[in-house]
């Protein structure tokens, strides 16, 4: 709202129908009021809001927001009174107990026997004269039995490490389930310098509205093999998105260990400012509101954090890069090699799924000029990317270099555009594009000043949830 009141309000200080710098007045004076209107709703909404957070009283409900407002509407959602108050009362109600240490099977207060499956509970001083068995605890009738991940479960439970549980109840299917989570300790991921030094593989990713467009690069950023493109359907409830998004996900790191990548390169996005601005700066009209449509529809920020999720589970480190530019200079220097080595239909963002492989790599962008292709005669045409530099000659042979003398090639430094950013300043080129709030490793611009200042970003834990279900008691 900050962000949307000072939009505003610089676009207010411009006369109607001129612009004073790169700031545009309205169209017209019902225009202009119109924004003045919506200006003083804004600003009595943020003082509510500043007044809530200030007396440390925010709007929260517990049981859910949407399941409140169901309330309202029993009858487009199929429900009855009774039927919402069960919902609600289990979503209000649950029992929770962290793990200990030390403690029989990893956790004192809820213990599940690995050999049976019985479950035991402490049962609190005012319910002591129900317990069945000895030290004031209650044996459940029924047992539980984890598939999911049961021989992690019982490494744990066998070294009475800590195991957290859960007990919650679905109303729907009139069932109880305990879910068992723990914290396992992790290992740094290999740093963008480790990874060009082993030579390795990384794989590519330009991220789009309804797909995501993949290509595997070597250590010299050339492409290998074909491009790919993976669709991603996100419509339907949040729960359904997500699990589309889960799926993309999943082929993206199946691909990524099936061609021998140790890391995936996305680029650094956020259009949390955009959105919020909307119509300021995003274009007004049909065009403008199908570009915005298009922008809110790109999941950036869930789709980092999944993908940062899934793939240190498989060993794999994410980096993430800079996007300014990277469409443009992918469809100018890549989209036309790309078409020429393979038979499959390239597009823009293919070519510029290369560009971010290769700021990731730490190479420049754009392909060197006057290198030619092979023969086609001899071997079909490669986008090779010259990325391996060629020194010019030594010695004697080569002409002595005055101070006027102009640099002739031999330039290997790339340049400042193509270098990762630290932070990115949201008032540069790459407005809008916000760093993540994730653990992305590689994120930082160069990623030797990321090995040296020591800020790895990296998880410190990682939680692990298995569920199991038993009859009601």
């Amino acid at each position: 709202m900050r962000r949307r009141i000072r939009k505003i309000e610089q676009r207010l200080a411009v006369a109607c129908g001129q612009k004073h710098g790169r700031v545009r007045g309205y169209a017209d004076q019902a225009e202009r009021w119109q924004k003045q209107r919506h200006l003083r709703k804004i600003r009595a909404r943020l003082a509510v809001v500043e007044h809530q957070i200030e007396q440390g009283r925010p709007s929260i409900t517990v049981g859910g927001r949407r399941l409140a407002g169901t309330r309202h509407r029993l009858a487009e959602a199929g429900l009855t009174e009774a039927d919402w108050r069960k919902r609600w009362t289990a979503t209000r109600l649950f029992l929770t107990a962290d793990g200990e240490s030390g403690a029989p099977h990893g956790n004192y207060t809820f213990t599940v026997d690995p050999e049976d499956g019985s479950v035991t509970l402490v049962l609190p001083e005012p319910l002591r004269y129900l317990a069945n068995t000895p030290r004031g605890r209650y044996r459940l009738a029924c047992t539980v039995t984890f598939h999911h991940r049961r021989p992690e479960w019982l490494d744990r439970v066998s070294a009475n490490q800590a195991v957290r549980y859960d007990i919650v109840h679905d109303p729907a299917r009139d069932r109880w389930y305990l879910d068992a989570s723990w914290a396992t300790n992790t290992t740094a991921p290999a740093t963008p310098e480790e990874i060009w030094a082993s030579g390795a593989r990384l794989l590519a990713v330009d991220l789009n509205a309804d797909h995501l467009a993949v290509i595997v690069l070597d250590p010299h950023g050339n492409p290998v093999g074909e491009p790919h493109t993976i669709p991603m359907e996100l419509t339907g409830p949040a729960t359904t998105r997500d699990g589309h998004l889960r799926a993309a996900v999943t082929l993206l790191i199946a691909l990524a260990r099936s061609n021998g990548c140790t890391g995936i390169v996305v680029e650094n996005l956020g259009f949390a400012s955009a959105r919020w601005t909307g119509r300021e700066t995003m274009g007004r009209g049909r065009r403008g509101k199908a570009f915005r449509r298009t922008v809110a529809g790109i999941p950036t920020a869930r789709f980092r954090e999944r993908l940062r999720g899934m793939a240190y589970h498989q060993g794999l480190a994410v980096i993430a890069v800079d996007p300014a530019y990277t469409s443009i200079w992918g469809e100018r220097y890549w989209k036309s090699p790309l078409q020429q080595q393979t038979k499959t239909t390239v597009t823009r963002h293919h070519g510029a799924s290369v560009a971010i492989g290769r700021r990731g790599l730490g190479h420049r962008i754009r392909r060197r000029p006057g290198v030619t292709a092979p023969d086609q005669r001899i071997g079909r045409r490669r986008a090779t990317g010259q990325a391996v530099s060629l020194p010019r000659p030594r010695g004697t042979t080569s002409p002595p270099r005055t101070a006027g003398t102009p640099q002739q090639g031999g330039k290997t430094r790339p340049c400042r555009s193509d270098q990762l950013v630290l932070f990115p300043d949201l008032e540069d080129r790459s407005r809008g594009h916000q760093a993540p709030t994730g653990p992305v490793h590689g994120e930082l611009a160069n990623a030797r000043q990321l090995h040296r200042n020591g800020q790895n970003g990296i998880p410190s834990v990682v939680i692990c949830v298995v569920r199991c279900g038993f009859l009601p008691w």
